[in-house]
């Protein structure tokens, strides 16, 4: 029989999770406040002054005191790692103490341990977005400041020493990109007054010093660890074979490029030296930025994909969310284009530019879900639509390996049910597991597995033979 699973015994399979959609414990423990905790609706929507009832993530689904259940659960899916993050405010409360709070130490000792009895590897996003302490979004601009480094360093030099011996994967950031769309919610920066590309672009700049310096310590303290930073891939296609329109795509596509160039290879890349001329950007930038910058780059490439997009020359776009349609790809229940094959053009693509190792930290299918019961009478969410959208996904990641392309693990967004980031809602449903918490923030948060869940195990279990059985691919 042909072999069809490319991925290998040693891939990682897995799930993901941060910590502001699904610990909930906002007041315990010693936490500190975080930006998330004034943003109760959409990014776009702005904050609250101080956390508001409607604030699903206050509570969110309490992994924060259920993490055994959570973990087991994950345990007996197969997962061989586990992506999630540490909240920053449970460490520092506000960002900027002489010394950490050992409770938030203890607790991800806790968490790294449970892990640990199932054989899962840790994936750790030191920040995801909207998680740094909100005192510092609103004493120092965030990362407009330049003192949010040192605090950030501080903070990412405490948890690195502390879980040196349980962590080997580190993300300095998550989704650094998204700088550009939600400022507040990403680096702390306020949006009251606006903020200009030039602001965006510096504290960008700000983030990528941050991030290097972070990958210096990482390394110091622990050389044979593997750090990255998460970036959304939102591949752009010419909505047409005109060449205005394909150059219209190469251009957006570069504000990708744009990052990946400064993590993977440490330097502003040629293109944007006419980018910044023709828009009067200019940035703070110190020798000592550009050295720290070259020094430290990652070790492998990390990044979320959930669509592609299209790129027309008389519907410019630049740097933001594309509402183009593709005529021939179907949209999900959000208006996001559903494209398997993109997932593979955008491993080689990746591939060919940089010849890094890849994880695909995030990628998964969300719907509005209810309990339902199965043939036996126990109480599920049948989710074949999340087995076939993320069935396809893994095919082509399976196709991209095979086409010779290194890519060693995957996480799907998410391992659980939880608050959504992008949304505030508990409508969005994203996980393997349902979690009895709705929308008014009633609820038990009793966890029930969907039929996904026993699919995910399955595949896990056969290297990926599975999705290539007929139960699967009919």
């Amino acid at each position: 029989m042909a072999k069809k699973s490319y991925f290998g015994e040693n891939f990682l399979f897995g799930g993901a999770a941060a910590a502001y959609h699904f610990e909930g414990a906002y007041d315990q423990g010693g936490r500190g406040l975080a930006v998330t905790d004034v943003v109760p609706g959409k990014p776009s929507e702005g904050r609250t002054e101080k956390p508001t009832p409607d604030n699903l993530k206050l509570k969110s689904i309490d992994f924060y005191n259920r993490y055994k259940e959570d973990i087991a659960l994950f345990g007996e899916m197969g997962f061989r790692v586990f992506r999630t993050s540490i909240a920053w405010s449970r460490i520092f409360p506000k960002g900027i103490e002489d010394e950490p709070n050992e409770e938030g130490l203890q607790f991800y000792d806790n968490v790294f341990d449970e892990m640990a009895k199932y054989n899962i590897t840790p994936l750790i996003t030191l920040t995801h977005t909207s998680e740094m302490p909100l005192y510092l979004a609103e004493k120092y601009n965030g990362f407009a400041s330049r003192e949010v480094i040192d605090y950030y360093l501080k903070y990412v030099e405490t948890v690195v020493n502390r879980y040196k011996d349980k962590v080997k994967y580190w993300l300095t950031f998550n989704e650094i990109n998204t700088v550009f769309h939600m400022p507040f919610y990403q680096a702390g920066v306020s949006e009251e007054n606006g903020v200009t590309l030039e602001e965006k672009f510096q504290v960008a700049h700000h983030m990528f010093v941050a991030s290097a310096k972070a990958t210096e310590i990482i390394k110091k303290i622990d050389p044979e660890v593997k750090v990255g930073c998460t970036f959304i891939s939102t591949l752009r296609y010419p909505l047409t074979p005109k060449p205005e329109d394909v150059l219209a795509a190469m251009q957006e596509n570069r504000f990708q490029d744009f990052f990946t160039d400064i993590q993977a290879r440490g330097e502003y890349p040629w293109y944007m030296k006419r980018y910044f001329e023709e828009r009067n950007i200019q940035l703070d930038i110190t020798e000592e930025d550009f050295d720290v910058m070259k020094k430290n780059t990652v070790d492998f490439l990390a990044f979320s994909y959930y669509y592609s997009n299209v790129a027309s020359a008389e519907n410019r776009v630049e740097n933001t969310f594309s509402t183009l349609r593709n005529p021939y790809l179907p949209v999900d229940n959000w208006g996001w284009h559903v494209d398997p094959v993109g997932l593979r053009i955008v491993l080689n693509y990746l591939w060919d530019r940089y010849r890094l190792p890849m994880f695909i930290t995030e990628n998964g299918c969300a719907a509005i879900e209810e309990l339902t019961e199965d043939e036996n009478g126990n109480l599920t969410v049948i989710d074949d639509y999340r087995i076939k959208v993320l069935g396809e996904h893994l095919r082509q990641i399976n196709e991209a390996i095979k086409d010779g392309v290194e890519v060693f693990g995957y996480t799907t967004w998410s391992a659980i049910d939880f608050v959504s980031g992008t949304t505030g809602t508990m409508l969005k449903r994203w996980g393997f597991i349902y979690v009895d918490y709705q929308q008014d923030g009633s609820g038990t948060l009793k966890r029930y597995k969907k039929k996904s869940f026993d699919w995910y195990k399955k595949v896990i279990e056969t290297n990926g033979e599975y999705l290539f059985t007929e139960s699967d691919t009919e």
